[in-house]
């Protein structure tokens, strides 16, 4: 983790675990990727970005940093990828329990799957919405069924999906896809009311894990696997400032930035979206 350990580098007034209402739960794992590595580097850059951040809000007129948001030690679970999946289920349950809103900060996607789970076994009512270049529809990979190309896989299996942004996937998860529950990237371009319909399939309790290569790589060329042809900033800020109007979004999770030594463009970019999306969920 990097010397700053505070999302913010916030006043220790709103930084306290006992006053927080927002928890950021940094998971430094990079287990299973297969390509480009450093996702374990991924919480750490986050953190140090977000301390350059200004924290009020020009979209929603709010400082929601006021709400509260204490920075838990990171999750260092090391063994397999089952073991790590179950460290981060019981951390998230842990705090969801103590009544927070907890976001996760990855890392490799398979850390997303201990926190859908917890998040699944508290809400009924939950849809998981994918931003995201790949469909990670694999029912294993690699010999491990917690691979990151497996992660939706798993979160079908306790709650229904909807997907944004895929436009990579492999022959064996095609017979995966739900065709009126993903939205290619192909088909987002140009077309500005897509995310009506993405919300429309949304049930009321909304759990939203965003893989930063959902970006195209011209803004956010640090991730494991950068695919071409991503949504833009403001496609992903509508699409969430939408949800979060429209929904009750019950928790996220931003995962896969490989930081890079000389572009920290790409590190403030997934701090902000975190900002944003908090902005949005508590101050809007």
């Amino acid at each position: 983790m990097a010397a700053n350990s505070n999302f913010g580098d916030l006043p220790a007034q709103y930084a306290t675990a006992e006053k927080a209402k927002i928890v950021i739960v940094p998971v430094p794992y990079d287990g299973t990727s297969t390509w480009i590595k450093g996702a374990d580097r991924g919480p750490g850059a986050i953190i140090a970005a977000s301390a350059n951040m200004e924290l009020y809000d020009i979209e929603t007129a709010c400082e929601v940093y006021k709400t509260g948001i204490f920075t838990d030690e990171p999750v260092t679970e090391a063994g397999s990828p089952e073991d790590m999946v179950s460290a981060v289920r019981e951390r998230t349950d842990l705090h969801l329990k103590g009544g927070k809103f907890v976001v996760l900060l990855g890392g490799e996607h398979s850390v997303s799957i201990g926190s859908i789970r917890a998040h699944a076994e508290r809400y009924e009512d939950l849809t998981v919405l994918q931003l995201d270049a790949h469909a990670d529809l694999r029912a294993a990979y690699n010999g491990s069924k917690f691979n990151h190309a497996c992660v939706m896989a798993r979160a079908r299996e306790v709650a229904p999906i909807v997907q944004v942004g895929i436009r990579s996937m492999d022959s064996s998860e095609r017979q995966f896809i739900d065709d009126d529950r993903i939205f290619f990237a192909k088909d987002i371009h140009d077309n500005r009311d897509w995310f009506c319909s993405a919300i429309s399939k949304l049930t009321e309790k909304v759990y939203i894990t965003i893989d930063l290569d959902v970006f195209d790589p011209s803004i956010m060329p640090s991730t494991g696997t950068p695919e071409p042809g991503g949504i833009s900033w403001y496609d992903c800020l509508a699409l969430l400032k939408n949800v979060a109007a429209q929904r009750d979004i019950v928790g996220f999770d931003v995962v896969e930035l490989c930081p890079a030594e000389y572009n920290k463009a790409p590190d403030f970019l997934a701090a902000k979206l975190v900002y944003k999306l908090l902005s949005y969920k508590f101050g809007a």
